[in-house]
């Protein structure tokens, strides 16, 4: 007997509070990114039988273009399923954050469930989960939620971190199709392209009801994991209500290059002129430029908004199944 519904088909009815340290798992929505292939697509088909074979039933429904994740989310009906589960990249996952903030804001907030398929997976690291598809499926079965504190940027949430400066261009700069053949690689070519070829630009940053201050690029992490397994903010965690900001106060390109040394080498604390402080709200404004001429925000690696802008942490938790 089939257990996993295809869009246009009527799934049964489940029941689930995101609000409980653990929940009864029956019905699951699992949006997913289909350009995935090869491996990740064998994970997600491999998931998806376990879970089936758990007894759980399993709404299977992949996107199409950019915003579909979200959409989908925001569509899904807390009496119809028990959790949305995101299959893919912290891109696609940050989508269905968004999509499940509608849930959050009205207090019926709908469990997130996590099969990483992406690059770098920074969210499934800081929770935790492996690439292992029994692991994975045990974690969203066994119903224990993990409650995380997202925050925004100008009104757009994400849950690992936001930066502006040398990473928001090259994200902003990567190239998909190079991402998809080399993978992290692809950022790396593009931090020396954009060190080659763009000027170097100067931000104000005001945190909290403090004095602006003038730096050459900052990060604000919720997580303390960065780009992978590097680490920018040690002490920052997912279930705290706290923002982490990391000050990179120098310029120039010695020191974007001193810098990224620092994160891969693991020694970033080691630099003097280098800070984390805490905030609950963050400004952040920068070379004169609207619209789409204002500099990229990124958002758990994808481009989340354009200066100036404001971050603050949600009004709200989100339960994540994290086993």
């Amino acid at each position: 007997m089939r257990d996993t519904v295809l869009v246009g088909e009527s799934p049964a009815v489940g029941t689930g509070s995101g609000e409980d340290a653990a929940i009864d798992v029956r019905r699951l929505l699992m949006i997913h990114n289909p350009t995935a292939g090869g491996r990740r697509a064998r994970r997600l088909r491999a998931v998806v039988a376990r879970l089936e074979a758990h007894g759980i039933g399993v709404t299977v429904r992949p996107t199409g273009r950019r915003g579909d994740a979200e959409e989908f989310a925001r569509a899904a009906d807390p009496a119809d399923v028990d959790a949305v589960v995101a299959a893919g990249g912290d891109g696609t996952i940050n989508e269905v954050i968004n999509g499940l903030a509608a849930h959050a804001e009205a207090g019926r907030p709908l469990p997130l469930g996590i099969v990483p398929m992406g690059t770098a997976n920074v969210l499934a690291a800081e929770l935790g989960l492996t690439m292992d598809a029994e692991r994975i499926a045990t974690a969203i079965a066994g119903g224990r939620l993990t409650m995380i504190w997202p925050a925004q940027a100008n009104g757009r949430v994400f849950s690992l971190m936001a930066g502006v400066g040398l990473d928001a261009r090259v994200v902003e700069r990567v190239d998909p199709r190079v991402k998809r053949l080399i993978g992290k690689g692809a950022y790396v070519a593009e931090t020396l392209v954009q060190l080659a070829t763009r000027p170097d630009h100067r931000y104000r940053v005001t945190l909290d009801d403090g004095e602006a201050q003038e730096l050459a690029s900052v990060i604000v992490a919720k997580g303390h994991f960065y780009g992978g397994r590097f680490i920018c903010a040690p002490d920052a965690r997912l279930t705290e209500p706290e923002l982490h900001v990391c000050l990179f106060p120098r310029g120039g390109r010695l020191n974007a290059l001193r810098y990224v040394w620092g994160v891969t080498a693991g020694r970033l604390s080691r630099f003097p002129d280098y800070r984390v402080v805490t905030a609950r709200r963050v400004r952040i404004e920068g070379p004169a430029g609207d619209g789409l001429f204002a500099d990229a925000v990124q958002g758990d690696g994808d481009v989340l908004a354009r200066l100036p802008v404001e971050i603050t942490l949600t009004g709200w938790r989100l339960p994540v199944l994290a086993g």
